[in-house]
């Protein structure tokens, strides 16, 4: 059984006790509430809690493949390549720090360009994190003007903080079957992730016809290495599909979460301007918060 962790009100839960069951729809979520359940479930039987429940809107989105919506085997091989590969690639080592240092340059110029006018920040924020994730997956960074990336990009950068997305993916979650019939914003999300996954695609034949085993460049070049070593084998998880869904999954979740937890922190140092650096820094702040 897969358990779904949230916050939820204390006050049911002194009724109903610290686990809750509880029906959306016709899928059923189990509810814990407070450190002693959560921490049974997720620490002391933490093996027991590792499976991935059904989310009808990723599977639709990764056509049930790639690392967001696997359990099991797949899960584990998939899981253990990739953090070995980005690993090597740089991630929480100095190599990844000079990508991240390189790519600030580029937000500030960009930052530079407004003239200390009022601006939203979520664009360049989201170009500068999607660009981090790019150079280890994809082997490259994209201009901001890139009519191609932007392409791409703003789907990911805009509807994802959209409080009118959020509303009909949950309800896909619930009534899958029934979404798919009714008209909404999913169908619009789920052509955007489509775009996504065929430049993906034009992208990894890009790296199959210039592959080089000997020097691997990217994500992108370990996994085609991978997956013709294994091609033999019938129960490997190196395969085609998994490769797309598992390149979207880390573009657009890393993505979004980096971007997002940037503007939490300016949001942070525009309330508490005390602890900014610079006085540089607090009139970009400021012209952020007056956006």
């Amino acid at each position: 059984m897969h358990v779904c962790c949230f916050v939820f009100d204390l006050q049911l839960s002194e009724t109903y006790g610290p686990v809750m069951t509880v029906y959306l729809g016709p899928q059923r979520a189990v509810f814990l509430v407070g450190y002693e359940a959560v921490k049974e479930a997720l620490v002391d039987r933490a093996e027991d809690f590792t499976g991935r429940g059904p989310v009808p809107f990723l599977i639709r989105a990764t056509k049930g493949y790639g690392l967001v919506v696997s359990n099991g085997e797949r899960w584990r091989q998939l899981r253990r390549f990739t953090l070995t590969t980005l690993r090597d690639f740089g991630m929480g080592r100095k190599g990844m720090e000079e990508w991240i240092q390189e790519e600030s340059q580029h937000l500030v110029n960009r930052i530079n360009s407004t003239n200390a006018t009022p601006f939203d920040p979520t664009f360049f924020l989201s170009c500068s994190a999607s660009n981090v994730i790019c150079c280890m997956v994809f082997g490259q960074r994209f201009s901001y003007d890139d009519k191609d990336f932007l392409d791409l990009l703003l789907p990911v950068c805009f509807e994802t903080h959209d409080s009118h997305f959020y509303f009909p993916s949950q309800l896909y979650n619930i009534f899958p079957r029934l979404m798919e019939w009714l008209p909404g914003r999913q169908h619009k999300v789920f052509a955007n992730i489509e775009k996504l996954r065929q430049f993906t695609m034009t992208k990894i034949q890009e790296h199959q016809d210039t592959l080089d085993i000997s020097s691997p460049r990217d994500y992108i070049d370990c996994f085609l290495t991978r997956l013709n070593q294994e091609k033999d084998i019938p129960t490997t998880e190196f395969h085609y599909d998994n490769l797309v869904s598992t390149v979207l999954n880390l573009y657009q979740a890393g993505t979004e979460s980096s971007s997002s937890t940037i503007r939490y922190a300016l949001n942070l140092l525009i309330k508490y301007p005390k602890i900014q650096g610079r006085q540089a820094t607090g009139n970009l702040l400021e012209q952020i918060w007056h956006s």
